[in-house]
């Protein structure tokens, strides 16, 4: 049986709870099946923002320094963070301030002001973390991969928005933006940890009143291709590069033979591309491979950061290891590693009531079902070596490879010689 327990108030919002009788503390979020996907060309970068404008003051609480004075008051930490198909809010405390917890929580996705005074000193700190991300080519080589991958449609582009459409929000731009999707269809409170007895009636309390409203579907993103190779130019000394291929979305059947491929090539400080790429060749510093999917589309890549006199050598290292694992089985005792790595990682992040709930709205927001651990135990139990190379092979060409480059370089073709 699951660790957890679901519920759906009248208005269609969902209530997961995950009660771990042991802790001493308690994880109240709130997951929104609304990201930065669910923007246009003119709004780009309104998740985001919006997200930072929740802390800036509420009817009750006015100000953010009153916001976080309450947190601080029980000694417990909040944060949100944005994704492109998803955006959360949270407050991590003692058990026993659990319903302070659920009345801020609440009180800032319910009354927020949004401050036309508020937006616009705002939009100069998004501005500066932009500035800071552009600043980061370890980050925002990320950005530069998934707009090769997507190109001008939602999920390529970054997160963080534009400079001009942050500059040119308005408070109607936000309400928008939330009036569209900030509903109880796509909304899902969660609760980890000494979560006590009556969540249910809490979550009536606060949030049942809320009117239920159809929101509708973002867009499904669109086949695209427009080279193979992307080069942003960036003075520095060192690049840095992601080298990877699409591969499936979330709910794919190949989703956990998908996962140990990514952990053979790339998952911790024993995998084949650490191994090879900076323990016997000393190219790169940090190097690491992942699978990333969406509802509807998804990559498996590399990431390193490399000697930019020896980034060729990089490059060809690891779409030469890319290749290999396509070509040849991944011998038994290796696999055997890896899904003993991605078990005992999974199970690590289920420890703490912020990661359990974490794993439990992602599975909520993002596939529309109870989330059950043992599942995903199983089904990395079940992947065959045969089923990791017949992955491989679907997924891994010369001519499905993709690079993303930034660096003092500026010849797209020089690169796209090395992945054939």
């Amino acid at each position: 049986m699951s660790v957890f327990q679901r519920s759906t108030l009248d208005n269609g919002l969902r209530v997961l709870t995950a009660d771990l009788p042991h802790a001493q503390s308690v994880t109240v979020m709130v997951m929104l099946a609304a990201g930065s996907r669910y923007e246009t060309a003119e709004t780009n970068g309104i998740a985001h923002f919006s997200e930072h404008m929740f802390f800036k003051g509420t009817e009750r609480r006015p100000s953010a320094r009153q916001i976080a004075g309450e947190i601080d008051a029980i000694g417990g930490e909040f944060n949100a963070f944005t994704g492109k198909e998803y955006t959360a809010y949270y407050v991590k405390c003692a058990a026993e301030h659990r319903d302070v917890a659920l009345d801020v929580i609440v009180d800032m996705l319910r009354n927020s002001r949004f401050d036309s005074e508020e937006i616009d000193r705002e939009k100069g700190v998004i501005v500066e973390e932009m500035n800071m991300y552009f600043d980061t080519p370890r980050d925002f080589v990320g950005g530069v991969y998934e707009q090769l991958l997507y190109g001008d449609q939602p999920l390529g582009w970054d997160i963080l928005g534009r400079k001009e459409t942050i500059r040119g929000a308005s408070r109607d731009t936000f309400m928008g933006y939330l009036d569209r999707w900030y509903k109880p269809e796509r909304m899902i409170l969660g609760v980890a940890g000494r979560t006590g007895d009556d969540v249910l009636e809490r979550a009536e309390a606060l949030l049942g009143d809320l009117a239920p409203t159809s929101t509708g579907t973002p867009a499904p993103v669109q086949p695209y291709a427009n080279g193979r190779v992307s080069v942003f130019t960036k003075q520095s000394d060192q690049a840095h590069i992601v080298l990877g291929v699409h591969s499936y979305p979330l709910e794919h059947p190949d989703r956990y033979a998908l996962q140990l491929l990514a952990t053979v090539l790339g998952g911790g400080m024993s995998s084949r591309l650490f191994t090879e790429v900076r323990e016997r060749r000393g190219l790169a510093y940090y190097v690491y491979g992942l699978n990333h999917s969406y509802t509807d589309a998804g990559s498996l890549y590399t990431q390193a950061g490399v000697d930019i006199n020896r980034i060729d050598d990089a490059v060809s290292t690891v779409a030469a290891e890319l290749k290999k694992i396509a070509a040849e089985p991944v011998p038994a005792d290796e696999l055997e590693k890896a899904r003993s790595f991605a078990k005992g990682r999974f199970v690590l992040q289920l420890e703490s009531p912020q990661g359990l709930i974490m794993f439990g709205l992602r599975k909520e927001v993002l596939e529309r079902r109870v989330p059950d651990p043992e599942e995903v135990l199983a089904g990395l139990d079940a992947v065959t070596a045969e089923d990791v190379q017949r992955v491989a092979q679907d997924l891994i060409s010369d001519e499905r490879l993709r690079l993303a480059v930034i660096g003092p370089f500026d010849d797209a073709a020089r690169f796209e010689k090395l992945l054939s």
